[in-house]
């Protein structure tokens, strides 16, 4: 446990020597507003990236779900992606009409809607992947591989605990979640 507590101090430590870090200020409460900023920025960076591309994050997210699982009834995608019924509704209508995904009924029952990415829908992905993965490298620029897998570990940890605080189960993780966001 020590170790790992030191781990995450070197990667603390400058940020706590912020200029701008008021003393007053508790650490761990700014620590909250740094990971809001950092995702907003990741945000509006991963939309810049998107636009010449002609899809939107909530697109990209139903798309790259898609693309790990196929085929899923759309009221379980909906469930899985966090999104109203209607909200995935209207981005699975966007996602058809643009020939990027196809809705097919349930072989064993027909009231089961299940999304499928299409041809084009596949190569978008790929080009999603390619355009989403150079602004990813020049987001982590200068921050070696050490400090990344203890920032995964601690945000893997207050992911659980934020989780477990609105009554939500325990999550599992696999090696490869930490590349899933981006693909």
């Amino acid at each position: 446990m020590q170790k790992e507590q030191i781990g995450a101090s070197t990667w603390i430590l400058p940020f706590l020597k912020e200029k701008s870090m008021g003393p007053d200020l508790n650490w761990r409460l700014r620590l909250g507003f740094l990971v809001h900023d950092v995702s907003r920025l990741r945000r509006n960076v991963t939309d810049r990236v998107l636009k010449p591309l002609n899809v939107t994050r909530s697109q990209w997210w139903v798309l790259a779900f898609l693309s790990r699982r196929d085929g899923m009834p759309q009221v379980a995608l909906a469930e899985e992606l966090d999104l109203g019924k209607v909200a995935l509704g209207g981005l699975i209508d966007r996602l058809e009409a643009n020939g990027l995904v196809e809705r097919r009924a349930d072989q064993t029952d027909r009231r089961v809607k299940r999304v499928f990415l299409t041809k084009v829908g596949t190569k978008l992905i790929k080009d999603i992947r390619n355009s989403v993965a150079g602004a990813e490298e020049d987001i982590l620029r200068g921050i070696d591989e050490a400090e990344l897998q203890v920032m995964v570990k601690a945000l893997r940890a207050m992911k659980e605990n934020l989780l477990e605080l609105l009554g939500g189960e325990r999550v599992e993780h696999d090696e490869e979640e930490v590349g899933a966001d981006a693909s």
